[in-house]
């Protein structure tokens, strides 16, 4: 019987999420040079509606289902880790502006979409670290049994985290775009969100034993960070016209697309 070495079957299925992430970055690729304001409203609002139903599905859900089965009361790594995240991005926006002056050595030149698109990079970055985890941790447990039927779980672990991430790299690149990057800029930047998947899924492996009791807080921290994000620039931006409707419709769309990939791959 062929034996399965943990860490490089987590390497290849974390790699697979990275290159399905850094597809959806390459959409950027194929939008027109100059955007109308409808259509980037349209695209802030996809990336929010994609941000709320991860944050729902793919975190918050999964925190109170690991909760439950390691015998804890659900609603506390759930809750807490939530408000935790959160936090940390309001003090993360009330620090940004004092953080960018001391980089840059610059009191001025800080605006609201610098703060934005920093907030939306490292929101869905760290998302992607407990998913990395996650897959990291099936395909090192995989190893450790030898099963074939753990290895086959692993993998549709995977696939299905992969496909979500194709909606989520476009969420990052596309609104950089429309916020003045460069089509190449705005594609790095939507594909290193997810290179943290692989190096999350290494760690997952070092820590397939004791990982369980920490990845409840760790989705759950995520959730909070997006959702904070979401409702204090994504919404707000994408509404910036009182009578367009545009950003709702974006935002249920990337809602309804990133539900429908949980739900049915999860």
């Amino acid at each position: 019987m062929t034996e399965f070495n943990p860490v490089l079957l987590a390497l290849i299925g974390t790699g697979f999420t990275f290159a399905v992430t850094t597809a959806g970055a390459a959409m950027v690729f194929f939008m027109r040079k100059d955007q109308n304001p409808r259509t980037q409203r349209v695209f802030l609002g996809f990336a929010a509606g994609v941000m709320i139903a991860a944050s729902v599905w793919s975190l918050i859900m999964p925190a109170i289902e690991m909760a439950e089965e390691n015998h804890m009361i659900s609603w506390i790594p759930a809750g807490g880790g939530f408000l935790l995240g959160g936090l940390f991005l309001l003090a993360l926006d009330k620090l940004m502006p004092q953080l960018y002056a001391t980089l840059t050595r610059k009191s001025e030149g800080f605006t609201s979409s610098v703060k934005r698109t920093a907030m939306l990079i490292f929101a869905i970055t760290l998302h992607n670290i407990p998913e990395g985890m996650a897959v990291g941790l099936a395909f090192g447990l995989a190893g450790i049994d030898q099963s074939p039927a753990t290895l086959a779980g692993a993998m549709a672990l995977a696939a299905g985290i992969g496909l979500q991430n194709f909606p989520e790299g476009a969420a990052v690149s596309l609104p950089l775009k429309k916020e003045g990057f460069s089509k190449l800029k705005s594609f790095s930047f939507g594909a290193m969100s997810g290179i943290v998947e692989p190096i999350a899924g290494m760690f997952g492996v070092l820590l397939a034993t004791t990982v369980v009791g920490i990845m409840p807080w760790m989705l759950s921290f995520a959730a909070g960070a997006m959702i904070f994000v979401v409702a204090k620039e994504l919404i707000p931006e994408a509404h910036t016209e009182e009578q367009s409707s545009a950003g709702t419709v974006g935002v249920l769309a990337g809602f309804l697309i990133m539900m429908i990939l949980d739900v049915a791959l999860g």
